[in-house]
């Protein structure tokens, strides 16, 4: 996934991780994927307690010179946040899914609900519901842009 956001020119300003074990395993392969030093991942303890009020407010605490940010965090939170942020849409994102929510905004203390829209959502090939089955598999960590 860290190609398929490579290709698409999604380099990061800054990557924030959950400090749990997966999730911040797959925030540095990312980063070695990009050529992002894993020594600048930044681990967030609110991405793991998993409260959204907490990463909204994480979110709106960003310095407004970083343009594209990685939060790399665990479900059922993260798929919802996307959602709030953007008004809806995504079911289910799958371990190491990726969605992009652009916002046009001056700051991103004025990041809300609805005022995103989603860029890009891809889930990882193993992922992808096929025509017979529409079931999704279960997440615990995944990649929102």
């Amino acid at each position: 996934m860290g190609r398929l956001l490579g290709e698409k020119g999604l380099l990061p300003d800054l990557i924030l991780s959950s400090p749990a074990k997966r999730a911040l395993k797959t925030a540095k392969l990312i980063a070695e994927e990009l050529g992002y030093p894993k020594k600048d991942i930044a681990i967030r303890e609110s991405i793991y307690e998993q409260d959204m009020k907490a990463m909204i407010g994480l979110i709106g605490e960003l310095d407004d010179k970083l343009k594209r940010v990685y939060l790399i965090g665990h479900n059922p939170v993260i798929t919802e946040l996307a959602n709030r942020l953007t008004g809806g849409g995504i079911h289910d994102m799958p371990t190491c899914s990726i969605v992009s929510i652009e916002f046009s905004l001056p700051a991103w203390k004025q990041c809300a609900i609805g005022v995103g829209d989603v860029a890009l959502f891809e889930r990882p090939p193993k992922a992808k519901p096929t025509d017979d089955n529409d079931e999704e598999l279960p997440s615990d960590d995944i990649l929102g842009t």
